[in-house]
């Protein structure tokens, strides 16, 4: 089965081992040990008998996973320690199979409180927002809880959503509408729950919420910020009459913003919605030409449904050279060293590393620009 996500890592690392481990003692001989080419040699026999090639990139990464394991012996590691990293890597494996069997359709993740009740107007609200996100044939991933939670999934059906579950004292089963489908997934721990919802969703929807919410809301905002996540629309929505998400922004404005603790184009990474439909229009029309982005070295590589008039490439260049260290944004098409969706135009530039929120600025311009 092909499920290769059409999203893609927007800074895929070169390499799965850390760049700097000073901090941690120099490894001895028995650590080592698991390094060597007869050990090598037994992990790629290991690999081929169930269907794998050690010599390809992906399973090179796969012996990189058994050596890590192999080194926990020698390291001495405590029980806890040894039953937490195996329990993680078992609940991203197998939330991995279950979204790997829908890799090409859109996804959006619905955060929001698990208090709403049915006849609150935000949960009207989530269950408008996903029932017309369906009807675009996008699937919605929730937390499988009550609230907002399940009006994401009351308004798409149960056909289009995931349920993405949180084991906890007081919380001891999903909601009544991914109660029992395949697509529902439980975990233990929160940071692999969360690393699911971002990592395959093509959009997050905020309602609002407490804690849980807030939380989710600033680590999104915070990875789209910083370059470490894949670059997706965010936007905030409420029912009629609230100002929950219009507090929040007098919040940033004043406390943030004023005191210079954000840059004022971080504002572009979301956008607070008028209304469920026009949530789905925003989300909607990030796509309208943006495909996905990704990183060839320095180059900033956005892949294009197709391609635009080279005079608007020109104006992009000007418009945005404080995010270009060098050169223009080009037109073009793959760069050699890339092997999937090769036949998509790409918009191309060595990029500063920094100011994400006008990168965010540069995708709307960009679905602005009608195609050549």
């Amino acid at each position: 089965m092909n499920d290769k996500h059409h999203r893609q890592e927007l800074d895929p690392a070169a390499s799965t081992s850390p760049k700097d481990e000073t901090a941690a003692p120099p490894e001895r001989a028995e650590q080592l040990r698991a390094d060597s080419p007869d050990i090598a040699e037994v992990l790629n026999e290991l690999i081929s008998r169930v269907g794998g090639d050690p010599t390809t990139y992906d399973g090179r990464l796969v012996r990189e996973l058994l050596v890590a394991g192999l080194k926990l012996i020698p390291d001495g590691r405590d029980t806890g320690d040894l039953k937490l990293m195996a329990a993680a890597l078992k609940e991203l494996r197998y939330a991995y199979r279950v979204f790997g069997q829908y890799p090409d359709r859109y996804k959006v993740t619905i955060f929001g409180s698990a208090r709403t009740p049915p006849e609150h107007p935000d949960y009207k609200a989530a269950v408008d927002f996903g029932r017309m996100m369906a009807e675009s044939d996008w699937m919605c991933i929730t937390g499988a809880g009550d609230g907002i939670m399940k009006a994401g999934h009351e308004g798409p059906g149960v056909e289009a959503s995931f349920g993405v579950a949180i084991r906890l004292p007081f919380e001891t089963t999903a909601n009544t509408i991914i109660t029992g489908d395949q697509k529902l997934i439980h975990f233990r721990y929160f940071f692999t729950r969360k690393l699911m919802f971002l990592s395959q969703c093509d959009a997050v929807a905020l309602f609002p919420g407490g804690f849980g919410t807030l939380d989710e809301a600033y680590e999104t905002l915070t990875l789209v910020q910083t370059g470490k996540a894949s670059m997706i629309p965010i936007v905030m929505l409420e029912g009629e009459g609230n100002a929950y998400w219009e507090q929040w922004q007098d919040f940033v404005e004043e406390k943030l913003l004023a005191r210079g603790l954000i840059s004022p184009e971080d504002e572009y990474l979301y956008y607070i919605a008028s209304s469920p439909k026009d949530a789905v229009e925003h989300i909607k029309k990030f796509y309208r030409n943006y495909h996905s982005s990704r990183y060839v070295r320095d180059d900033l590589v956005i892949r294009l449904k197709r391609r635009i008039k080279d005079e608007d490439v020109d104006r992009l260049t000007d418009e945005f050279s404080s995010l270009i260290a060098r050169g223009s944004i080009v037109q073009r098409g793959p760069y050699e060293v890339e092997d999937d969706h090769l036949d998509l135009p790409r918009l191309a530039f060595t990029h500063t590393r920094y100011n994400y929120g006008l990168v965010r600025r540069l995708i709307d311009r960009i679905n602005d620009c009608d195609p050549a």
